[in-house]
């Protein structure tokens, strides 16, 4: 962003500050009485491999070891929970992969299915509760919320016979992709969990269906009244909070605003961050990323191509080009990585392994050629494939890899 008064509208960019990829430049003109123009706002493509912007340190190995993870989640002691597909929970502490898992869990780990989301109760710090989104074999292949709790005497390991099934999903078809994954208590102290479509979407409008959606639990796996379908439907179809989903497979909540944006994997065109509300449909099957939306429908906060726009970076996305949206988290207000990531929101994308953020707090809402109403930008990218994200205990931004961690600090 600059302001000034020069005649030639010339602008010196040290590119070399900045992670390659997309950046927004704003600008206004003001004269000597101080009257000022309009800012004005441009897109561009930084070239070159630059990995992290200056001033952040990316750490590409801080954690390694790490097989098929898919979710993880911190503790306020700084403890890590990774889920890794084939079953196993695991632990990092004090910053090292622990060699016993927490737990062990048989699952069904075909295609995307597995153990594929954790999450930890509010009070985990006095009850050491864990929450697992799971596929059990028991009765044929289907998801489960379950419970677990750590051992007293051990905290590092689950309470043997702690672990208890909340919610059951259908049985799931042939099709071992679109299972979402995710879960988060939001600010209201309930249990939010992203359901794929189980590669039907007929399911995801479907409001007696749970799949394809985003459901919405008490801390018990019992369902709230308050839900927005809560009267009209019966059984777990009462639990869906919003519908029209794909494959949510990582959302995020903003600590105390309850701001939430959910990651909805697309099929052909279009990857989506949608702004979670109670009963909001987003779409799919009917529609996919911006624009031609069907009434009642809730278009996306930003959504990128899986192809380049003609002229390059002159559609909506920008010059973001992707494949699979994973990983989501807000960062903090007074983080340490400074401006202008702090209170904004990072995601990730799977294939092309680059990290973004969603500038939702630019002062504007608009910026030229992106077609959504916040600017996105780069800020670096990881080895491998991002899978979920989180801003750590001490600032640091976590990008969890289907291998390891990657830690983006402050020197």
């Amino acid at each position: 962003m600059v302001s000034g008064t020069t005649a030639s509208g010339q602008l010196d960019l040290d590119t070399g500050q900045w992670a390659s990829g997309q950046h927004v430049l704003r600008a206004r003109a003001h004269d000597l009485a101080g009257k000022e123009s309009d800012w004005q706002s441009l897109q561009v493509q930084l070239s070159g491999d630059r990995a992290a912007p200056a001033g952040v340190v990316r750490h590409s190995n801080w954690i390694s070891g790490l097989s098929s993870a898919t979710a993880f989640a911190a503790a306020a002691d700084g403890r890590l929970f990774v889920a890794e597909q084939n079953g196993n929970l695991r632990l990092i502490k004090a910053s090292q992969l622990q060699p016993t898992p927490v737990l062990r869990l048989a699952v069904d780990a075909r295609g995307e299915r597995g153990l594929i989301g954790v999450a930890l109760h509010p009070q985990f710090a006095a009850n050491g509760l864990i929450y697992l989104h799971h596929t059990s074999t028991e009765g044929g292949s289907h998801n489960r919320i379950s419970q677990v709790r750590l051992d007293p005497a051990n905290p590092d390991v689950a309470l043997a016979g702690s672990l208890r099934t909340l919610v059951a999903l259908p049985t799931l078809s042939g099709a071992t992709n679109h299972n979402g994954g995710a879960m988060h208590f939001g600010v209201d102290g309930k249990l939010y969990v992203g359901v794929g479509d189980n590669a039907n979407p007929a399911l995801a409008p479907d409001l007696n269906s749970p799949l394809g959606k985003l459901l919405r639990l008490n801390d018990d796996g019992s369902i709230p009244p308050d839900n927005p379908h809560y009267a009209s439907r019966s059984g777990l179809a009462r639990a869906i909070w919003a519908h029209g989903l794909r494959n949510p497979f990582t959302f995020a909540v903003q600590p105390g605003s309850g701001r939430m944006h959910i990651n909805d994997v697309g099929q052909v065109s279009w990857e989506e961050i949608n702004l979670g509300a109670a009963g909001a449909d987003y779409g799919w099957p009917r529609s996919e990323g911006p624009g031609g939306l069907a009434p009642g429908i809730t278009s996306p906060l930003f959504a990128y191509p899986h192809v380049d726009s003609n002229p390059p970076g002159s559609g909506p996305g920008g010059f973001f080009i992707g494949s699979a949206i994973a990983g989501g988290s807000f960062y903090p207000s007074q983080g340490p990585l400074g401006a202008p990531w702090q209170g904004n929101y990072f995601f990730a994308d799977f294939v092309s392994g680059f990290i973004g953020l969603l500038d939702i707090g630019n002062s504007s809402g608009k910026t030229s050629g992106n077609g959504h109403a916040y600017p996105a930008y780069s800020f670096g990218r990881v080895d491998g494939n991002p899978v979920d994200m989180l801003s750590a205990t001490d600032g640091a931004l976590l990008v969890l890899t289907r291998s390891g961690i990657t830690r983006f600090a402050r020197p």
